[in-house]
């Protein structure tokens, strides 16, 4: 498989739109890093500033192989394929 850039997603382990975002990655063969915030104070504190001091999950980091890099909150499947292909 080609390079297609990286996915961290920002999660807990109680978050309901994380594990179904989960399931879909999983399905479509996407790999992706998967950080706790409940376990990582730094994590947390990044989430927060992307979501305006909210700790919202998910929160997906998305660096594509073009180099661009995205932060999305909560989003869709197709989302991250786009953000991904950019």
């Amino acid at each position: 498989m080609q390079d297609t850039g990286t996915v961290t997603m920002y999660s807990t382990t109680w978050c309901g739109y994380c594990n179904r975002l989960k399931k879909q990655l999983d399905r479509e063969g996407i790999a992706y890093n998967e950080i706790n915030i409940e376990l990582d104070p730094e994590s947390a504190k990044f989430v927060e500033q992307a979501n305006g001091g909210n700790q919202t999950v998910p929160t997906v980091l998305v660096k594509s192989s073009g180099g661009n890099e995205s932060v999305m909150t909560n989003p869709s499947l197709a989302q991250v394929k786009q953000a991904l292909a950019v």
